[in-house]
C-alpha cells in the first residue's frame, strides 16, 4: 500500500492526565487521556490506518506523541541503546518536546542541580527526601524546544500540552512519584536501582541540557531543523498562505501543530497527523499560516 494516509492515534490514559487532548483532538469526553500516540509502530501502542495498526505497512524508529498534564509526572530517566537493548531487548529512549501550551507558572524538572552526586541523591531516595529538590525546576513557555538525550533526569510538571518527538522506544525508569496512590490506593513501581544505573550526574552534561535548546520556534524562519539523532530527524515548518510541494520519504510524517492545511481536497486539522507510505510528491494549500512538522 502507499499513499499519503491519515493516523487515528492510539490514546492513553494516565493518573496524570487532563481532558485537554479530548478538547482538542474531537475525541469522546475524558478527563484522564495523559498521551496520544500519534506516529507510532510501537508495541505499547499503534497508531492506525483505517482501523488498521500502522505496523502492519511499516517499522519505525521513531514515535510521536501529543502530552497534556494536570499533575506533575513522576521524576523518571531513559536509558541509551546500550543499557536498554542488554537489559530490556530494545531501543534506549533520547526525546524532545516542542511546549504547545503552558498555564503560566506550569514547568518543568529538568537536570539536577550544580554537585548533585550520585552517593548524595542515592540517600535521598533512601531517605524518603523530597527528591525534586534536587533538580532544576524551569518555567516553560509555548514555543520553547527542549532535547532530553538518555541519562537525562527529568519530569513534566502540571498544565502542560506538548509534542514529544523520540526514539521508537517504551523503556522509563521512574525514580520517584510524589509519593502518590491511585484510585485503589496503589502506588506505581518505581525503578531506582535501573535509575541509578543510567542517571548523568556530569555538572557538563546537566547545563548543555538544562534549557530550552530554541525558543520561539512558531516565529522561526520557513524551515527550522529541529533535531537530527542518530534515528530520526525533525523539522518545523512554519508556512505562510499559498500553494507549497514537498517531497515526502518513506515513512515520513506530518504533526499539524497550527493552522489547517487541504491536501488532495481533503482539508486536515491541527493535531492531526499523516504518514507517507512510499515515497510521495504533495502539494500542501493553505489559508493561512500553519506550522507542522515533518519527522522521517
Amino acid at each position: 500500500m502507499q499513499g499519503l494516509f491519515k493516523l487515528d492515534s492510539f490514546i492513553v490514559e494516565k493518573i496524570w492526565g487532563s481532558k485537554r487532548l479530548a478538547e482538542l483532538k474531537n475525541l469522546p469526553s475524558n478527563d484522564h487521556i495523559g498521551e496520544t500516540y500519534e506516529v507510532s509502530t510501537h508495541a505499547s501502542g499503534n497508531s492506525k490506518i483505517n482501523e488498521e495498526e500502522l505496523s502492519k505497512y511499516i517499522q519505525l524508529n521513531y514515535l510521536i506523541k501529543f502530552i497534556s498534564t494536570s499533575d506533575n509526572l513522576s521524576i523518571q530517566v531513559h536509558p541509551d541503546d546500550e543499557y536498554a537493548r542488554v537489559h530490556e531487548n530494545e531501543s534506549g529512549k533520547t526525546e524532545c518536546w516542542i511546549i504547545l501550551d503552558a498555564k503560566p507558572g506550569a514547568g518543568i524538572y529538568l537536570g539536577f542541580k550544580k554537585g548533585v552526586t550520585k552517593k548524595e541523591f542515592k540517600n535521598a531516595i533512601i531517605s524518603g527526601l523530597p527528591i525534586q529538590n534536587f533538580l532544576n525546576f524551569i518555567p516553560v513557555k509555548k514555543g520553547e524546544f527542549y532535547v532530553l538525550p538518555a541519562g537525562m533526569v527529568h519530569a513534566l510538571g502540571s498544565d502542560i500540552t506538548l509534542c514529544e518527538i523520540q526514539q521508537s522506544s517504551g523503556v522509563t525508569y521512574r525514580v520517584w512519584d510524589w509519593d502518590r496512590v491511585d484510585d485503589q490506593g496503589n502506588s506505581r513501581e518505581l525503578h531506582i536501582d535501573q535509575a541509578l544505573d543510567v542517571l548523568n550526574f556530569s555538572d557538563a552534561f546537566n547545563k548543555k541540557y538544562g534549557s530550552a535548546i530554541k525558543e520561539n520556534v512558531f516565529e522561526s524562519d520557513f524551515v527550522t531543523s529541529l533535531l537530527k539523532h542518530a534515528e530520526f530527524e525533525t523539522t518545523l515548518i512554519n508556512a505562510s498562505r499559498g500553494k507549497h510541494e514537498f517531497n515526502l520519504e518513506d515513512g515520513e510524517s506530518i504533526i499539524i501543530l497550527e493552522g489547517e492545511m487541504e491536501i488532495d481536497g481533503t482539508l486536515y486539522q491541527s493535531y492531526e497527523s499523516l504518514i507517507a507510505l512510499g515515497k510521495q510528491n504533495i502539494s500542501i494549500e493553505l489559508e493561512s499560516k500553519t506550522s507542522f512538522l515533518l519527522t522521517k
